[in-house]
C-alpha cells in the first residue's frame, strides 16, 4: 500500500498552531504519523501556508486573508514558513509553499505529486476545518487516494472536527488513527 504514497504534514508552523489552545497532542501524533512514514520509506511532504514579504498575494476579496493583510504585512515569511521544531524535515523530504488553504493553491504540489507518481495522499495538520477540508476536497477532485489521519488533525471547535472526521471525510476519504494506519501499511 505504501507504493505511490505520499505522508502530507500541512500547516505545522509555530505561528499558526498558537491558534490551537492545547497543540502539544497534535504536534506529538503528528510526529508519530511522520515516524510510520519514515519506517515504511513513505515520501513526506511540508505544505506550509506563507507569502511574499508584503503578503502582495492577498487580494482584499479573499475574506480569509484580507482581515489579517495589515497585521502580516511586516512579517519575515521566511521564519513564519518554517515547521515546529519537533516535525522539522529532513534532508530528503520536500517542502511546498501554499499561498491558499488549500496545499494545491499556489503550491508545486500537484507537480511535485506527478513527478513522483504519487497516487494516494495521507492528511495530517492544522485546522480540521481548514486545510484538511480543503486539500481532501481538492484532491478528491483531482481523483487522489485519500486518507486522512483522524488524531493527526485538530481544530479550535471539537465538534466541528468530530463532525468532519466521522461524517464529512467519508464521503471522499478513508478516516483513521495513526495506529491504524500504521498497521495497513
Amino acid at each position: 500500500m505504501s507504493q505511490n504514497t505520499a505522508l502530507l504534514v500541512m500547516d505545522m508552523q509555530p505561528a499558526i498552531l498558537a491558534n490551537l489552545p492545547d497543540s502539544a497532542a497534535l504536534v506529538e501524533n503528528v510526529a508519530k504519523a511522520i515516524t510510520v512514514a519514515r519506517s515504511k520509506n513513505i515520501p513526506i511532504i511540508y505544505a506550509t501556508l506563507g507569502f511574499k514579504n508584503g503578503a502582495s498575494e492577498i487580494s482584499p476579496n479573499n475574506k480569509t486573508f484580507a482581515s489579517t493583510r495589515e497585521h502580516i504585512n511586516n512579517i519575515n515569511f521566511e521564519e513564519f514558513t518554517k515547521v515546529h521544531t519537533a516535525l522539522a524535515p529532513q534532508e530528503n523530504d520536500i517542502h511546498v509553499i501554499k499561498r491558499r488553504i488549500s496545499a494545491f493553491t499556489g503550491s508545486s504540489l500537484e507537480v511535485l505529486l506527478r513527478s513522483k507518481d504519487i497516487k494516494h495522499l495521507v492528511l495530517t495538520g492544522y485546522a480540521t476545518s481548514g486545510i484538511v477540508l480543503s486539500t481532501t476536497t481538492e484532491a478528491g477532485d483531482k481523483d487522489y487516494k485519500i486518507t486522512v489521519l483522524s488524531d493527526g488533525c485538530a481544530d479550535r471547535d471539537e465538534e466541528v472536527h468530530r463532525v468532519l472526521t466521522t461524517k464529512v471525510f467519508l464521503r471522499s476519504a478513508d478516516v483513521m488513527t495513526i495506529e491504524e494506519w500504521k498497521i495497513l501499511e
